[in-house]
């Protein structure tokens, strides 16, 4: 491959979140963190490149928005999306959860119900509670190794009055792509009970060989109307460190409420380094997204063969898209303080804690698999030596 994915990276004592972190959060500093959800190799060549330009400037003034950084995003979505976006239709924001966060807060008033389906990125939680909303919880059911909606429970929490659905697409943790059929019926709903769609997409260029993406604004212009889809190139080109993301929404109403409130909190500046970056990987990082998602998928079918192998006990959940890897560990019999100790002291390797993400996590564990191959299979090896001794003593 062009691009080598299995170069150890050593990045200690560069104020890395994931990395410099350890002793202060889980109690060692030799731990292996597979667990925020950054990855452990460089962004494209075209990224390094142009920001090293961009520093060399010297002068690191207020900047404007440009029009190429857009037209970016256009081609972009619609040479990987099918999606025909309109340059109006972008705002930028500083980030996914500040979207979602204002989102709540712009289209609910508190003690709204905003709905969410469980497990789910633990952010969606922190949005609601703390902008004094109600969460109401639609939890996924589990059939045949994946997720799926209960959209029996939906259509009742939205007849009880919610109007405002937070959607994770793809999903995190469990890393579903939902397929057209899923979110038009979803759409349906939402339509008839006058439910705005506040859609998490930031996964979206993260789908696994054989599986592809549907922006939930793409599939009609009704749909489009009353949603407002929450972008970054942050996941997809390993930028989260830029604080850069965008909104796309079709429906002037929507986006002006958004771009009001961004100005107000004088969040409208355009970041000085993060438009060109993003240009960047949008205009040269196609090769090195194959190549990425192909990395990855190897090493998901690497730790799913491993984990069958020497800790059956374990189920894993496949992902269709993301870097991220659901293991069910409930069969060890560990509650959320002993899976951490099992991690943490015992295999010296930090993956999320289930329960994060909501009560149905309780009893899993999230991988990161966005590293060498190297890095995780020492994490494999020290996790499954550290579970199969306490198995023994079960």
């Amino acid at each position: 491959m062009k691009y080598d994915f299995e170069r150890i990276i050593d990045r200690s004592n560069t104020r890395s979140y994931k990395w410099d972190q350890s002793e202060k959060l889980f109690g060692r500093k030799d731990i292996l963190p597979l667990w925020v959800a950054d990855m452990d190799f460089e962004s494209p060549p075209a990224v390094k490149e142009v920001l090293l330009r961009r520093a060399q400037e010297g002068i690191y003034g207020y900047s404007v928005p440009s029009d190429s950084y857009k037209e970016a995003i256009l081609s972009w979505y619609g040479r990987h999306h099918d999606w025909k976006i309109e340059k109006e239709w972008i705002t930028d924001s500083p980030g996914i959860v500040t979207s979602l966060s204002l989102a709540v807060e712009l289209f609910t008033a508190p003690g709204d119900p905003v709905i969410i389906q469980s497990p789910v990125y633990y952010p969606f939680y922190d949005v609601i509670q703390m902008n004094d909303r109600k969460v109401a919880k639609n939890p996924l059911l589990l059939k045949g190794g994946r997720y799926e909606m209960d959209y029996a429970g939906l259509e009742e929490l939205m007849k009880d009055g919610a109007k405002l659905l937070l959607l994770c697409s793809p999903h995190n943790p469990g890393g579903r792509v939902w397929e057209r059929e899923e979110l038009l019926r979803l759409g349906g709903l939402c339509l008839q009970y006058g439910v705005t769609v506040i859609s998490d997409e930031i996964h979206c260029d993260l789908a696994m060989p054989g599986y592809k993406h549907i922006p939930f604004a793409s599939l009609s212009a009704e749909l489009s109307d009353i949603t407002v889809t929450t972008l970054a190139a942050t996941k997809t080109f390993n930028l989260p460190g830029l604080q850069t993301s965008y909104i796309v929404a079709s429906n002037p109403a929507l986006r002006l409420k958004f771009e009001r409130k961004l100005k107000a909190l004088s969040l409208h500046m355009a970041s000085f380094f993060a438009q060109e970056a993003v240009e960047a990987a949008y205009n040269e990082g196609d090769e090195w997204l194959e190549q990425l998602v192909q990395h990855v998928a190897g090493n998901a079918e690497y730790a799913i063969a491993y984990l069958q192998e020497k800790l059956p006990a374990i189920r894993v959940m496949k992902p269709q898209a993301t870097y991220l890897l659901r293991m069910d560990c409930t069969a060890l019999g560990l509650d959320a303080a002993g899976l951490k100790q099992l991690m943490y002291a015992e295999a010296g390797v930090a993956f999320n804690e289930g329960s994060v993400f909501g009560t149905e996590g309780q009893g899993h564990l999230r991988i990161n698999l966005a590293c060498p191959r190297s890095l995780l299979t020492r994490a494999l090896e020290n996790f499954t030596r550290a579970a199969s001794a306490h198995t023994a003593k079960i």
